[in-house]
C-alpha cells in the first residue's frame, strides 16, 4: 500500500499536478530505504530536468558576529558569553571575497548578526552597510547575497543599488507560536513583509526553515505552501545544532532523515529554484546524501585559517581546507556532478531578475 502511495504521489509530480499539503505530509514522514529511494531519484531528476548536472557555489562571509537579538537557538545571540566576536574591516571583507572568487564560487553571501554597529547606528550605520556591498560588488564582479536581518526599506534599496541580488532573511519556522519561542520579541509580520518588499524591488529572495524537536511535518508542509506563496527563488533547511550557553543547548537532537526528506520535497514543490545542501551542520561529510536528496546549491564555503567561523558550527572543518571548492569538488564529482561556471550561475540571476515584477 505504501508503495502504491509513494508511486502514486511522485506520478503526480511527474504530470505536473500540484501535490496536496496532505502528499506533501506523507512524503515527508517517509522512513523506509526503498521509499526514500524512490522520492530522492525522482528529485534529482527534476534537478537534472533543470540544471542538468551543474552545482552552484557560495562563498560565505560571516562578517560580524556581533547581535542584538536573543535568539533561543543562535550561539551569538546578544547574551551569549563563549562565541567567539569580530566586526571584519571593509578591507578585510574585500580581501576575503577576493579570495573566495578566485577559488571559484559563483556567489559571495555577506552575512552578520543584527550588529548594533549598523542596526543602531541609524543612517551611520546603514551606509556603512551599503558601502561594504558596493566595495565587494566593484572588487569581484560576483552576485552578491545581503543576509542583515531585518532593514528599513529604505536600506533595502540602496543595498540593491550598491550591487545586492540576494536578499536572505529567514522565517525558521511559519508556525507563529513556536515563531515567537525561536525568534524572542521579533515581530513575524514585519520580518516576512520586509521579504515582500525586497521582491517588489527586484531582489531574489531566500527563504529557510530550521528543523528540530518542535518541528511537525504538518508545520513543515505549511511552510513549504508559504514559501510558494512569497515565491521565493531560493529555499533551504537546516538540522538544528545545539548551541552552548544557549536556552536551546539540552534541546533533543535529531538525525537528517527529516532534512533530507525536506529537501527532497522541496525539489517536487520547486523544481527549478536552488536548494543549498549547507556545510554548516555536519560538514563535508554530510555533503553527498544532501546533494542526493536533490540540492543544487553548496553553501557555507568559506577560506581556512581566515578568522572567520560559521553559524550553526562555528569551526567544523573550516581550517582543515574542507569547506572549500577544492575540498568539495571531489564530493560532487562522487555524484556524477560538477561546479557551475560564474557565468551559468549569472545568467540564471540575471534571469530571473528580470522575470520579477517591479
Amino acid at each position: 500500500m505504501a508503495k502504491l502511495m509513494v508511486e502514486g504521489i511522485l506520478n503526480k509530480v511527474k504530470l505536473g499536478i500540484e501535490l496536496s499539503k496532505n502528499e506533501v505530509v506523507y512524503l515527508l514522514k517517509l522512513s523506509q530505504p526503498k521509499e526514500r529511494y524512490k522520492l530522492f531519484k525522482a528529485a534529482r531528476e527534476l534537478r537534472e530536468k533543470y540544471f542538468d548536472n551543474k552545482i552552484f557555489l557560495y562563498g560565505f562571509v560571516y562578517f560580524s558576529t556581533y547581535c542584538r537579538n536573543e535568539c533561543t537557538f543562535c550561539f551569538y545571540r546578544k547574551s551569549n558569553n563563549y562565541c567567539k566576536r569580530y566586526r571584519k574591516t571593509e578591507d578585510e571583507i574585500v580581501n576575503i571575497a577576493q579570495s573566495l572568487c578566485d577559488s571559484g564560487v559563483n556567489l559571495i553571501d555577506l552575512t552578520m548578526g543584527e550588529d548594533p554597529e549598523y542596526h543602531c547606528n541609524k543612517k551611520n550605520g546603514y551606509e556603512k552597510l551599503t558601502k561594504i556591498v558596493d566595495s565587494v560588488k566593484k572588487k569581484v564582479k560576483l552576485p552578491i547575497m545581503i543576509s542583515p536581518g531585518v532593514v528599513p526599506k529604505s536600506v533595502l534599496i540602496d543595498l540593491k543599488q550598491a550591487g545586492a541580488n540576494w536578499y536572505a532573511c529567514y522565517q525558521e519556522t511559519h508556525n507563529r507560536r513556536k515563531y515567537e519561542k525561536l525568534r524572542i520579541n521579533q515581530n513575524y509580520n514585519e520580518r516576512l513583509d520586509i521579504k515582500v518588499f525586497a521582491k517588489n524591488i527586484g531582489l531574489l529572495i531566500e527563504e529557510g526553515l530550521l528543523v528540530g524537536s518542535w518541528s511537525s511535518v504538518n508545520d513543515i508542509s505549511n511552510s513549504m505552501f508559504e514559501m510558494k506563496k512569497l515565491n521565493a527563488e531560493q529555499v533551504r533547511t537546516m538540522s538544528f545544532v545545539p548551541q552552548k550557553g544557549t536556552p536551546l543547548f539540552s534541546e533533543k537532537v535529531t538525525d537528517d532523515l527529516l532534512e533530507l526528506n525536506i529537501i527532497a520535497v522541496m525539489r517536487l514543490l520547486f523544481p527549478d529554484r536552488l536548494i543549498p545542501a549547507s556545510l554548516d551542520v555536519e560538514g563535508i561529510v554530510g555533503l553527498e546524501e544532501r546533494l542526493n536528496a536533490g540540492a543544487n546549491v553548496v553553501t557555507s564555503i568559506i577560506p581556512p585559517r581566515g578568522g572567520l567561523v560559521g553559524v550553526s558550527q562555528s569551526t567544523l572543518n573550516i581550517d582543515d581546507g574542507s569547506r572549500t571548492v577544492k575540498g568539495v569538488t571531489p564530493v560532487l564529482e562522487k555524484c556524477g556532478l560538477i561546479p557551475a561556471t560564474t557565468e551559468e550561475y549569472i545568467n540564471w540571476v540575471e534571469k530571473r531578475q528580470e522575470a520579477l515584477v517591479y
